[in-house]
């Protein structure tokens, strides 16, 4: 049995951090284009929206927090006041407002048009963190014009699935009966009422709220090297303020309560999966490729959205996904390769200026490329000040 784990643990090992970074961002986009039917469904059933993030994030802390307090007891540096601000921005920036705009949005538009706007969180992540010289961008490299074509391609692509459909490419069947049809129209559609300027702000705000939290948790992590830790506590502050806020304007219990079973399990999904599992997920990601290469995955949601619209609710699919999903693939491809060239060149770099070891009097001595070839035009004997 014993050798069965060492055995499955080697052969984990042997997959390539890369790789692993690349199945990991696949699988977080799709929870996430999940979640979006699972939360449409769950507030459909009479779920509150300012009470919803409160019971999502409570489930995800509940699982992370074991983790993170048993695994990272030795790489948890000493918490001080600058840590804990630091913590309660990322919780207000990522969770709270976060969660309060996507939920609004979500409720007064729809599923697809919030996936949609969410495109605009790879180009937000990049201008941000090339404005906080977090990610280098050279453009007068080859490396650096990629990863901006990539970007641009990316959300080209999403933008394509959005707005342009063209011939249809797929009909689902119609073996589906008009009740069960008409049923699925009530759980995954849109129940209530929409004020859609208002929730178009509000999903531009979430997409803000995103990118801005994706960017500032990488200055964290530096201080910080914990990462559950760090979700953990970002977790808590959201908490905190989540319930605060739905204390203050939800004073009804009758409102707190879930009556149904459904509704509980599209909580504990959204919570574990899309909350907990996500939050590490991003966060090693981030640490391991930085905030845009984690970003610059977000298009594959609208693609994935489309594709589960078509399957879940029969609609029809277009021309437009497949042109749009062959811009997201050149995007990432673009953005692996910059950035691969990015580390590449930047490894050759550190191999010129480091230092080159001189033999002299049986004494090693080290000097930079630049020292030794000055070292050659000076002169063998000191010459006398004056």
């Amino acid at each position: 049995m014993a050798d069965e784990a060492g055995s499955h643990g080697k052969r984990v090992c042997m997959v390539p951090e890369r790789a692993r970074i690349h199945m990991a961002l696949t699988f977080l986009q799709s929870s996430n284009a999940v979640q979006h039917i699972v939360i449409r469904s769950v507030l459909n059933m009479g779920v509150n929206q300012l009470i919803f993030p409160v019971y999502r994030s409570i489930t995800a802390l509940l699982l992370l927090f074991p983790f993170a307090y048993f695994l990272e007891r030795k790489d948890r540096p000493p918490l001080n006041i600058s840590l804990v601000m630091q913590f309660f921005l990322l919780g207000l920036i990522g969770v709270t407002c976060n969660q309060g705009f996507y939920l609004l949005g979500l409720e007064n538009t729809s599923a697809t048009f919030v996936s949609a706007v969410e495109n605009a969180v790879p180009a937000g992540t990049f201008l941000m963190a090339a404005v906080l010289r977090i990610e280098q961008v050279h453009l007068n490299r080859k490396d650096g014009k990629a990863k901006v074509l990539g970007v641009l391609a990316s959300v080209a692509g999403a933008s394509v699935i959005t707005f342009y459909k063209g011939p249809t490419i797929y009909v689902p069947p119609r073996t589906s009966p008009s009740g069960q049809s008409h049923m699925l129209l009530s759980l995954f559609g849109d129940a209530r009422e929409k004020n859609w300027t208002f929730g178009c702000i509000c999903a531009i705000g979430h997409c803000v709220c995103w990118f801005s939290w994706i960017v500032l948790q990488g200055p964290v992590l530096k201080k910080y090297p914990a990462r559950l830790s760090v979700t953990s506590f970002t977790l808590f502050f959201g908490i905190l303020q989540l319930s605060a806020i739905a204390a203050y304007v939800e004073r009804d219990s009758q409102e707190w309560q879930i009556h149904s079973g459904s509704a509980i399990l599209g909580i504990l999904y959204v919570g574990v999966v899309a909350s907990a599992m996500s939050y590490a997920i991003q966060l090693w990601a981030i640490d391991k490729g930085g905030p845009v290469f984690v970003s610059v995955y977000m298009p594959l949601q609208t693609l994935l959205v489309d594709i589960m619209d078509s399957v879940i609710m029969g609609a029809q699919f277009y021309l437009g996904g497949i042109v749009g999903a062959v811009l997201i693939v050149a995007g990432l491809y673009l953005v692996v390769w910059g950035k691969s060239k990015e580390s590449k060149f930047g490894k050759e770099m550190k191999l010129k200026t480091s230092p080159v070891p001189l033999n002299i009097d049986n004494q090693i001595k080290y000097y930079s490329e630049e020292e030794k070839e000055s070292s050659l035009v000076q002169p063998l004997l000191p010459t006398s000040s004056k």
